[in-house]
């Protein structure tokens, strides 16, 4: 059966949060950044129920469901020119940041600092985050939830960005269209790689 997608409400957002909790517990760079283990999970949810606040226009996010109806998956998107998060708004979160990372805030901001400055500046969609519940992995709803932005991307002839951590993650995201155009390691933390799509006409 197709899986079905929707574009994601002001509802969603503590079930996305959840969602994307659950799904980056083992990636390696929350790990990098939350490296104690037994604290990493409610990091993560700290983490996400922040990152889900900061945009105030959650539509460009897809939600895959399952057959009941329920949230599976997510990809969350950046529209072309919103890839980076402003500085105004890094300070007026700036009380939340810290009482999400506590000291590992400095790891987070370096962090963030080396992938903005290897990030592509042309005009393109930018997949922020995208997780599926680990249950339901190698089930399609990943990739569900990617590719209904993909073809709006397709129709208004706009490229799409990420990058991730996770190696195993590049085969799925070949498999979409994306190319591997730069790698790059974070210090004493993980590699990286940046992957561009190009429109498909």
């Amino acid at each position: 059966m197709p899986i079905a997608v929707r574009a994601a409400a002001k509802a969603d957002r503590p079930a996305i949060a959840d969602l994307l909790a659950r799904a980056f517990i083992d990636d390696p760079a929350m790990a990098h950044i939350f490296r104690f283990e037994a604290q990493r999970a409610d990091r993560l949810q700290r983490f996400f129920a922040l990152i889900t606040r900061i945009d105030p226009d959650c539509t460009p996010w897809s939600l895959a469901l399952n057959s009941d109806g329920a949230a599976t998956a997510v990809a969350m998107w950046r529209p072309p020119g919103a890839w980076q998060t402003p500085t105004a708004t890094m300070i007026r979160h700036l009380p939340a940041m810290i009482t999400t990372f506590g000291t590992a805030l400095t790891r987070a901001l370096a962090t963030q600092s080396v992938l903005e400055s290897h990030h592509p500046h042309a005009p393109h969609w930018y997949l922020q985050f995208a997780g599926c519940l680990p249950a339901a992995q190698g089930q399609g709803y990943g990739g569900a939830a990617i590719r209904a932005r993909l073809e709006t991307c397709d129709a208004q002839g706009l490229p799409a960005a990420l990058e991730t951590a996770t190696p195993s993650n590049i085969g799925l995201y070949q498999a979409l269209g994306f190319a591997v155009i730069d790698t790059f390691v974070i210090k004493n933390g993980p590699q990286f790689w940046s992957m561009w799509r190009e429109p498909r006409g």
